[in-house]
């Protein structure tokens, strides 16, 4: 198996088909929770104004539908403890889309367990709108035996509520696959407090201070250069606030210090550690921070995009990793859209550093996608875009083009971009050139480009000027240090206030 991996694809098809047994050492999901909201994608707009583009990611909508049954059908078939658990569900819940939620977790935990080593955890960021019945799936799946934790993150962040007490914390479950369930206590443990040391210090022979305990008329020491560890409740790690400097704008973001603190918990360097519900990349960043292998997955092209990009600027060119399930051909781009069309305009649009605007109707019309980008020095320097269409058919007419230009005038754009899987023909790059140049100082940039995904899978890119110094589109995580400890006062401004909750 080849370890520092993005797979693009359903976890479960991924886990199943790549994943061996128990070549895991430490796992951490964090799946959309069954809160009955939608999670879209933020992108901030680069040109000033104080709007946002949405792109939806997924849908935490679960329903009990034709899949969500099939799912429950096949766990219950299957036999044991965690058919027993969904026959409990599913009379006490009947059919509704907490089961659905359920069904869906089932098979998933299953293989994340198989491909657990003995001395592996797993941990489950959940929130408490679902925790109680995923504490006794996870139970079913690894054996009460092995609960390790329920961990309470605490948090200040976030809006304010008016008609109940403020929800300010999620749950963290912790599972060993068994017993032998490794736990790295000296990578963890927290400087000791001077104000609670209120034993005599003493002095061993090799100088060390301790204080002692006698329990049982045994001598207990516990040596001040040890450190403790944390309680099953963390209010030292606060969630991402707005101004936060790792915040990449994606919605379920954590903070650096929360995923460092459970992968050097349960897991050392040269480790392997499996992020199944990957977003933005937290995970599989802190573990290459870490020097632990990685493997990331996620079911969208958007958050890919996002993890390559995230991983680029923390690392530079020198991080090495492999992606699985992107089209790497004209065939397999093909493929995709005609499989998923929102799909492929995601992937197209991740080629170029563009990002996607919300595809609402009647919103955005003839837009695709937008690139930000500065060419000129100053505080007061105008961000100017690139329009992007993209189109996953197999013809392209001249008439898309025209409207292309009229999108561009419209928006007062600098340059706009077709992306096409067919060539363009003679009277679409005639069009194209009587549209003009945008000069820079770099040189002229047609104004209207013609790209085909051919061209893109080369190499070949949008010309305007060099997107490694002006390119803004999105925002750039803060480059890595190797080994360096992340903590609070690093990660977070003064907090802003936030709006009261609905």
């Amino acid at each position: 198996m080849t370890k520092n991996v993005l797979y693009y694809g359903d976890n479960l098809d991924i886990l199943r088909r790549y994943i061996k047994d128990e070549t895991i050492d430490l796992i951490y999901l964090d799946p959309p929770f069954k809160s009955n909201q939608d999670y879209n994608v933020l992108f901030k707009e680069q040109n000033g104004s104080r709007s946002a583009a949405q792109i939806r990611a997924f849908e935490d909508t679960w329903e009990w539908n034709e899949d969500s049954a099939r799912a429950y059908q096949e766990i219950v078939e299957s036999g044991g403890k965690v058919a027993e658990a969904m026959l409990a569900f599913r009379t006490y819940l009947a059919e509704n889309d907490m089961m659905a939620y359920l069904a869906m977790m089932a098979p998933r935990l299953i293989e994340l367990k198989r491909v657990l080593k003995d001395t592996g955890s797993t941990y489950l960021h959940c929130d408490p709108t679902a925790s109680h019945y995923l504490k006794i799936l996870m139970d079913a799946v690894f054996g009460p035996v092995n609960f390790k934790n329920e961990i309470v993150w605490c948090y200040e962040t976030g809006g304010r509520a008016t008609t109940s007490f403020p929800k300010k914390h999620d749950i963290i479950l912790r599972y060993g696959r068994t017993k032998r369930a490794a736990f790295y206590y000296d990578n963890v443990a927290l400087p000791r407090d001077p104000s609670t040391m209120h034993e005599v210090i003493l002095t061993d022979e090799n100088g060390r201070k301790y204080q002692r305990n006698i329990k049982g008329g045994k001598e207990y020491r516990y040596y001040l250069d040890k450190g403790v560890l944390p309680n099953d409740w963390w209010t030292d790690i606060q969630a991402l606030n707005p101004a936060a400097k790792e915040r990449l704008g994606y919605p379920t973001q954590k903070p650096e210090a929360l995923l460092e603190r459970i992968i050097k918990a349960c897991s050392k360097e040269g480790d392997t550690v499996l992020d199944p519900f990957c977003g933005c990349g937290t995970t599989i960043a802190v573990a290459e921070r870490l020097k632990r292998c990685w493997i990331g997955i996620d079911i969208t092209h958007l958050a890919v995009a996002l993890m390559k990009h995230r991983l680029k600027d923390m690392f530079g060119e020198k991080i090495k990793y492999k992606v699985v399930g992107e089209p790497v051909s004209l065939p397999d781009a093909k493929t995709l859209a005609e499989n998923d069309p929102y799909q492929f305009q995601w992937w197209a649009l991740g080629l170029v550093g563009a990002r996607p605007v919300e595809q609402k109707k009647g919103a955005d019309k003839g837009i695709d996608g937008r690139l930000y980008f500065h060419d000129e020095a100053g505080p007061k320097a105008k961000t100017k875009q690139i329009i992007i269409s993209v189109k996953g058919g197999e013809k392209v007419t001249v008439s898309q083009l025209r409207d292309l230009r009229g999108v561009i005038d419209r928006e007062n754009a600098e340059i706009g971009v077709l992306i096409s899987m067919t060539k363009p023909t003679r009277d679409m790059r005639k069009e194209a050139a009587s549209a003009g140049f945008y000069k820079s100082a770099w040189g002229k940039h047609p104004r209207l480009q013609l790209l085909t995904i051919e061209e893109l899978l080369s190499g070949k890119g949008i010309d305007y000027p060099p997107s490694e110094q002006v390119n803004v589109t999105l925002k750039r995580a803060p480059k890595a240090k190797s080994g360096t400890t992340v903590t609070q006062a690093h990660l977070f401004h003064k907090e802003r206030k936030q709006p009261a909750e609905n």
